[in-house]
Parts: C-alpha cells; structure tokens; sequence
C-alpha cells in the first residue's frame, strides 16, 4: 500500500529480466507466481521465452504489493486479486510520462491523488494504536449494554 509508484515504461512486450527489475523480485518468484495466479500468464515468443504485456506486469505489481505489503497468503491474494479483476480491474499504471517519482501515488491498486505514505513500520504503529482506541471503545460500548436497563 505504501510504495512509491512503479513507471511501467511504453512497451509492448517486456523479457522476464525486465518485469524482476521493475518488480523488485528474481525470476523464480516470477515463474512460481505464473503457476499459482492464472491470471498472469505471459505468451511466449518462437523462442519459447515469456514476453509480458503490459498488463502482466500490472498483476504482478498487485500480487507483490498484496504478498509482501499486505502480507496476504498465496490463496488470499489469489481471492483478492480476482475479485479485484472481476470488480473491473482496478489495476493502473503510472506510465513514463506521469513521472516515476510518484507524483500520482501508487502506480497499481490504488487511486491517484494521496499525499506520501508513510513508512511501513510507522504506519503499523499508528495502526496499533488506532486499533488499541477502537478496542476500548467498543468495551466501553458492551459495558453499556450489559447494564440492566430500568423498566417503565
């Protein structure tokens, strides 16, 4: 979620070494994530080497940013990101042109327009805590209805 935005450069097809470097993973993960995720499934050219639309390299941007971010398992990001891909497929891409500084916030997955994030670990500890505050508001809220009410 609080990534900096991925410029997916104006290609047509992308070689696997490509998508690792833009994806931030080696070419193993890549291959075991085409086995498990249907909906990344790259052509292959006469050679029989995978060639990435620019779409497959937006999924694959999703399933980092859900298996390592938003710390989904293998299945769960796989119920996600097909309900995400049925919902109308609200993966985007920050082209070159938007700028890869990431001046449109995330590049797949979310909508434009937020300010920066913050960092991971700063913002799992506002979390906690606006967590911890919820938590006791809804005791607080239990308490007052577990206290018998006076009949008329």
């Amino acid at each position: 979620m609080g990534r900096p935005a991925v410029a997916i450069p104006e290609k047509l097809f992308f070689k696997i070494g490509e998508v690792c470097e833009l994806a931030g993973v080696q070419a193993h993960v890549l291959r075991y994530w085409e086995s498990e995720f249907p909906m990344l499934a790259p052509q292959k050219n006469r050679a029989g080497q995978r060639v990435y639309r620019k779409r497959d390299v937006e999924i694959a941007l999703r399933i980092k940013e859900l298996l390592y971010e938003d710390q989904y398992t293998i299945a769960g990001a796989k119920k996600r990101l097909a309900n995400d891909m049925r919902a109308g497929g609200k993966l985007r891409v920050v082209s070159s042109e938007d700028g890869a500084a990431g001046s449109e916030g995330d590049a797949v997955g979310k909508e434009a327009g937020s300010s920066t994030p913050p960092s991971n670990s700063k913002r799992t500890a506002e979390d906690r805590k606006s967590l911890r505050r919820v938590a006791t508001e809804l005791r607080e809220i239990l308490a007052m209805l577990d206290v018998p009410t006076k009949r008329r």
